[in-house]
């Protein structure tokens, strides 16, 4: 067998790229080929993450993690003095600590211990694991409502990412007489992170009258609406004396239909009581609860209409219903969530009313509107109404942001995408940030696949390093093989940068061997890559996704049979080689599907081939790739096309030394 070296791919233009046809001819001896020869010759990278054999005080040490996970003290204290002389010891005494702080269901614990979490905190003052350890005391501090103890402890807190201590920091300041509504408003728009810090808080702003009943209830329907019926539930007691009949809030939530079926009383409570019912009325059937509320409408006032509206159209937006464009124009001026202002915002985008467009991201509160996506749609409503200074001014703002919205931007105005200039560091650079206090614990964690305190050692140290800095972490990421960290770490420079890292290409003559093979971008398949696994070798997701390519163990078969591989093992479906082979001729097949559609391509790669079919079908017009892939309804496939083809755009840059186009390669989506 010839083996021939790593082949260059072919400079192409942009229309030959986007309508490359799947060479189905010969593949499977080509695929089997490729396997052989890269068995028999390729120098395969060191699979950093299982380089280290495990001890067994390394497997003692993960099972006392499990156990501080679990929040089961006396395994973790029997665990624990088993490894007296554990190299990781701060964190044999977290895991020790952390779990007398909470109950078994993970609730904070007002009678935990303080005196150990103190000495810790002493001990450890200025480590990434005393932090932690803050994070989780704060929890019991707010719990027992100790604000002098809070706020001291608070004040020190570094991440500062916990929405419930944020929650119970406002508390501490209400506490103090200070009228926290509208700064508490802002934060509470997710109430999968209430937790107990934010129903307290709620409470306590609804019996002290900083929040008013409109205000809770708003919260209680939030919370019902993102499907936190659990923690809408414990809301109502925000309310005080004003709390409804126990019956009736089950009659709204449990049997919405029969509720509205005798009509709305005269009083605010039953206002309320209706609009939570039509609330997890349009959760199951938007249609039905149209129907629904266009009869019980009249008896609720205009805001309270709006309300009830703006709720049934993010449902029916969520699930491509066609007449949610229409609810959502009823809901001008109402006090929507997040998700609910964005859908709406997406239903006109589908629409093409850019009126609409511009009064939807209008209205949305300041924090939301803020952000880069909202930013640049608000700019493209101005320019379609002529507002060309407007519109660019717009764009400027986030023209320099390197993802999605930043590339849009830079094309409104006129020009292509380019990587910014490179900054080289110097081997003494590399050489003295190797020795940074928490990197050698953090590879000793990644080479126990522990990458969460791999990770939280890591970032810690870089939160005050310099651009510079920064790029010599990264390099010296890529010199042991952390490639995850070559990549998130030089993600972080804002003026300096090396996109050769940022936008880092490891394995290359593999992935343009199999690019090549398959007729792929071989930017698009890193584009692809790094998002899917950023990198990792060992990568798995949640439902069992693996290696580089992030393939389902059925998806891997699948393909491996129809190149002619036969079954393959675990181990084999996750080899380097085999992987990315799979994963791009995966790629490939679903390209095919969509007539060369980057778009609906990158999309069905992540959702499936099907969804991406069902979410075209049901197109009321052809439209941008911007706008289909905006109005995806999934949120990590609509995020995760947006990334690909955002990263492939980059790569292209590199690989190619041009300027790139990104709405080319989105191009239009037609029904």
């Amino acid at each position: 067998m010839l083996c021939l070296g790593p082949p260059r791919a072919p400079e192409t233009t942009m229309f030959t790229r986007l309508v490359r046809v799947y060479r189905a001819a010969g593949l499977a001896l080509a695929a089997a080929a490729l396997v052989a020869c890269s068995t028999a010759d390729a120098v395969r990278p060191t699979d950093y993450s299982q380089a280290a054999t495990l001890t067994p005080d390394d497997q003692t040490f993960i099972q006392l993690r499990e156990a501080a996970r679990d929040n089961d003290a006396a395994r973790a204290a029997q665990l624990a003095a088993t490894i007296p002389d554990y190299p990781a010891r701060a964190y044999v005494e977290y895991f020790q600590i952390k779990p007398q702080l909470f109950d078994s269901q993970g609730h904070a614990r007002v009678d935990a211990p303080d005196a150990p979490v103190l000495a810790f905190l002493r001990e450890h003052d200025g480590e990434a694991i005393a932090d932690r350890l803050r994070n989780d005391y704060l929890l019991v501090l707010g719990a027992r409502h100790d604000w002098a103890d809070f706020d001291q402890q608070y004040a020190r807190f570094v991440l500062n990412d916990d929405t419930q201590v944020k929650c119970y920091a406002l508390e501490s300041r209400a506490s103090h007489g200070e009228n926290v509504a509208d700064a508490a408003r802002a934060l509470l728009v997710n109430p999968r992170y209430y937790g107990d810090g934010c129903v307290d808080l709620v409470t306590s702003l609804g019996l002290s009258g900083q929040f008013s009943a409109d205000d809770v209830w708003q919260q209680i329907r939030l919370a019902y609406e993102q499907g936190q019926g659990s923690t809408g539930g414990k809301l109502l007691d925000a309310l005080g004396q004003q709390q409804p009949d126990p019956g009736l809030v089950s009659l709204a939530v449990d049997t919405p239909a029969l509720m509205l079926a005798h009509g709305v009383g005269a009083d605010a409570q039953s206002h309320q009581l209706a609009l939570l019912a039509i609330t997890n009325m349009a959760r199951n059937d938007p249609a039905m609860a149209a129907a629904t509320f266009a009869a019980v409408a009249p008896s609720l006032s205009s805001p309270e209409r709006a309300i009830g509206w703006g709720t049934i159209g993010y449902e029916g937006a969520q699930k491509q219903v066609p007449g949610a464009i229409d609810w959502y124009r009823l809901s001008a001026g109402a006090p929507l969530s997040y998700p609910a202002y964005e859908w709406r915002t997406r239903a006109a985008l589908l629409a093409g009313d850019w009126t609409m467009v511009r009064w939807s991201i209008e209205q949305m509160p300041s924090g939301l509107r803020a952000k880069p996506a909202w930013v640049y749609w608000h700019a493209r409503a101005l320019k379609e109404a002529g507002d060309t200074a407007g519109a660019n001014q717009e764009f400027e703002q986030i023209a320099q942001n390197f993802d999605f919205y930043g590339q849009l931007a830079t094309e409104e105005l006129g020009r292509k995408i380019t990587v910014p200039p490179t900054t080289e560091v110097s081997d003494a650079e590399v050489a003295a940030v190797s020795d940074t206090p928490g990197f050698a614990l953090a590879r000793k964690f990644y080479a126990m696949n522990l990458r969460l305190e791999g990770n939280r050692e890591w970032n810690w140290p870089l939160r005050n390093m310099t651009d510079r800095q920064l790029l010599a972490v990264a390099e010296y990421a890529r010199r042991i093989q952390l490639y995850d960290r070559v990549v998130n770490t030089a993600d972080r420079t804002q003026t300096e940068h090396d996109f050769s890292l940022r936008y880092f290409a490891p394995f290359r003559d593999i992935v343009e061997r199999d690019a090549q093979s398959t007729g792929l971008d071989v930017e698009w398949a890193y584009g692809l890559m790094r998002q899917e696994s950023r990198f990792i070798l060992n990568a798995r997701s949640g439902v069992g996704a693996s290696g580089l390519m992030q393939l389902m163990p059925g998806t891997a078969q699948m393909v491996a049979r129809k190149i002619g591989l036969g079954r393959l093992s675990i181990d084999q479906m996750n080899n380097i080689d085999t992987n990315i082979l799979l994963g791009t001729n995966y790629l490939s097949m679903i390209y095919n599907q969509f007539d060369g559609s980057a778009v609906l391509a990158t999309a069905g790669y992540n959702a499936g081939p099907g969804r991406p079919r069902q979410w075209r079908a049901a197109l009321p017009r052809p439209v941008e790739g911007a706008i289909f892939a905006e109005t995806i309804p999934f949120q990590e496939t609509r995020d995760y096309v947006k990334n690909v083809l955002s990263n492939t755009v980059y790569y292209a840059a590199l690989f190619e030394g041009r300027p790139q186009s990104l709405k080319e390669r989105l191009g239009y989506i037609e029904p």
